[in-house]
């Protein structure tokens, strides 16, 4: 347990208040959020599958992101920096210019006939454009989703034939270190593919490379944007219910007919805007920087929408942990634009760590204004954790959520005075989560026992309320298998202190002979090794156990040693800390381990090449060329072949 603490924490009597009077509580919220008119019930248990929040209300969430600061005294504030190492541009835009190019945009979109309900596929890089795009759809009343830019046109294909949009925002090109990423070929091959067809598509054509725009259906973005504002034309907000969509997230690296997540726009704000101060402990006023994607839900949810309603400033960052051009660039962008909190993936402090072990780059920056670092997006390694902490001198918080929730299910909430941090937890339940432990036949765990994560029903503000256009199979995926609760499908365990533990995804838990096993532990003892930069678990197919164990590692940058003497270190250390029963006998050195764009460790694939199954290649892979690397890597001991 880390010592760093807060003695006035009012957690405990903020979460018992909600425990409570839940509908209070969330009524209280919903003060710091602008309706054009209140809702009938805080809470409906009667609508749709399990509930909504704030029926009857009408609302808009462009208006509460922008415009209410505009008016509201912020509007020379910076809303919005961009930042791309990539190509060296930085730009800053304030509430009110931020408001001009959205109601430009949505000036466009109206022209091509976007109303109310219309679906809009926004397939951009990390531009601001692409957050001005969703605010536009937003400001209309337009239902955006946005498909991570880059994906393969079957993908997006996908994507189209479910949302069935009327139009397309997208850019000519997104940008990767050493590369530069054609999207209209993928846009033009997705639209042919896809059964649904597409009437029109905006494009913004990057300097880096330009595209062919095709006459009747493609428009220049920046042409039709610039003849908008010379119009001087003004649109406004469109009101919206409380429970419409906002916006519908596919869930990333699905195959088969996609997972489209839908966000409501009353529970939204009010989680939102709620957590900023509460769990993250941002005032308005201060710069907020959530190192993610927009085609992710961090993105959607802490770039684009919550800093905004709170009054902050977001940073959009286009670039990489390390090689944009160093692994300095963090501490860059934190000292530059007087960041407070940074939100990233563990992913992406492992690779820091590994190329910068001793943290030479942290104090060549000036952080004096930068206070909390949060993890999220996958398990963050106690290793990890401590070197953050002890090259930063900051809080690091892990901190634990999904695309369904959209924010915080478990954390240590800053915002109201931190708890002592648990190494290996993401902290407890945040207002709005009721989360148990269930074994497989839906009976509760005692305190320690590793088990399936649920919550209790209803789910919080903010959370999805179905599946776009699929209540059925909502119902199937979420919330069949345990009876009045939301299968999370990770596994944990809560402890006597009420700190909840993620050890792995429920299909990460693996058997060996008997025993049930998290990946997640042994990562942990791996992660130990003074050697090791990053590493991934992996349950292959044994004729004796069922299952047996295989530690992938990453080696830290500058490392001489001899891969076989590591190897045996590691295994030794794992079969130290966890005993014999893991049956931990393979380690295999590699170059790197093969992720999504988002920075999660592919470790289905990884495990299917071990147990020569066939496999497909993930769509959201952020480098087809390293599964071969695994390929070999594996061969070389004899495995997978």
């Amino acid at each position: 347990m880390s010592g760093r603490k807060n003695v006035t924490s009012h957690y405990h009597e903020i979460y018992a208040g909600w425990k409570s009077d839940p509908e209070g509580f969330w009524a209280d919220a919903a003060r710091e959020i602008d309706w054009f008119s209140p809702w009938e019930k805080v809470f409906d248990p009667d609508q749709d599958v399990y509930g909504r929040w704030f029926t009857g209300a009408i609302c808009n969430t462009c208006f509460n992101a922008v415009d209410r600061h505009v008016e509201g005294g912020r509007a020379d504030q910076a809303a919005l920096i961009y930042d791309s190492p990539i190509t060296g541009a930085k730009k800053s835009y304030t509430y009110a210019e931020l408001k001009a190019e959205v109601v430009a945009l949505a000036a466009v979109l109206r022209d091509h006939g976007i109303a109310k309900g219309d679906r809009v596929i926004i397939y951009m890089p990390m531009v601001p454009e692409a957050v001005f795009s969703m605010l536009a759809c937003a400001r209309l009343g337009a239902i955006h989703s946005v498909v991570f830019g880059g994906f393969a046109a079957k993908e997006l294909a996908t994507r189209i034939d479910d949302a069935r949009p009327k139009l397309i925002l997208s850019a000519s090109c997104g940008l990767e270190p050493g590369r530069i990423v054609a999207y209209k070929p993928l846009l033009d091959g997705a639209i042919e593919i896809a059964r649904h067809k597409v009437e029109h598509c905006v494009i913004l054509q990057r300097e880096q490379q330009t595209c062919e725009l095709i006459p009747g259906r493609d428009t220049d973005f920046a042409v039709a944007v610039t003849r908008a504002k010379a119009s001087g034309r003004d649109v406004a907000c469109v009101p919206v219910a409380a429970t419409d969509p906002l916006y519908v997230l596919y869930t990333s690296g699905t195959t088969g007919q996609p997972k489209g997540v839908v966000r409501d726009n009353g529970g939204h704000m009010v989680a939102l805007k709620w957590s900023m101060e509460n769990e993250y402990g941002v005032k308005p006023g201060e710069v907020f920087w959530a190192a993610s994607d927009v085609g992710w839900v961090v993105g959607h949810s802490y770039i684009a929408y919550a800093p905004l309603l709170h009054g902050c400033t977001s940073v959009l960052f286009e670039g990489k942990p390390i090689g944009t051009p160093d692994a300095g660039t963090f501490w860059r962008v934190i000292s530059e634009h007087g960041v407070v909190a940074l939100f990233t993936a563990p992913t992406a402090f492992r690779a820091i760590k590994g190329q910068d072990p001793c943290g030479d780059y942290v104090k060549k920056y000036d952080l004096s204004k930068f206070r909390t670092l949060f993890l999220a997006g996958e398990r963050a390694d106690p290793e990890t954790v401590k070197w953050a902490e002890q090259k930063l001198d900051r809080p690091v918080i892990d901190h634990w959520w999904q695309t369904e929730s959209g924010g915080p299910m478990s954390q240590n909430p800053v915002g109201l005075g931190q708890l002592p941090v648990k190494y290996g937890s993401p902290g407890v339940a945040m207002p709005g989560y009721d989360i148990r432990i269930l074994d497989d036949a839906g009976h509760p765990l005692e305190a320690g026992t590793l088990g399936n994560v649920v919550v209790k029903l209803p789910l919080p503000p903010g959370c999805l309320p179905t599946l776009w256009n699929a209540d059925e199979r909502f119902r199937q995926a979420y919330l069949e298998e345990f009876p009045g609760y939301y299968k999370t499908a990770d596994a944990g365990f809560i402890d006597d202190d009420g700190y909840l533990f993620i050890m792995a995804r429920t299909d990460d838990i693996i058997n060996v002979a008997g025993h049930r096993l998290s990946t997640g532990g042994m990562e942990e003892v791996l992660a130990e090794h003074p050697d090791v930069a990053e590493c991934a678990v992996i349950g292959m197919a044994d004729a004796m156990k069922g299952q047996i164990p295989c530690g992938f590692v990453v080696l830290n940058a500058g490392v001489m040693r001899e891969a076989g003497d590591i190897e045996k270190e590691a295994i030794a250390l794992v079969r130290e800390r966890i005993g014999p029963v893991a049956a931990f006998k393979s380690v295999v050195v590699v170059k790197r381990l093969p992720k999504t764009r988002s920075g999660k460790i592919l470790r289905g694939t990884m495990q299917k090449i071990a147990d020569r199954e066939e496999w497909n290649m993930p769509a959201t892979i952020d480098d087809p060329a390293i599964l071969d690397e695994i390929t070999e890597a594996l061969g070389r001991k004899g495995i997978g072949i």
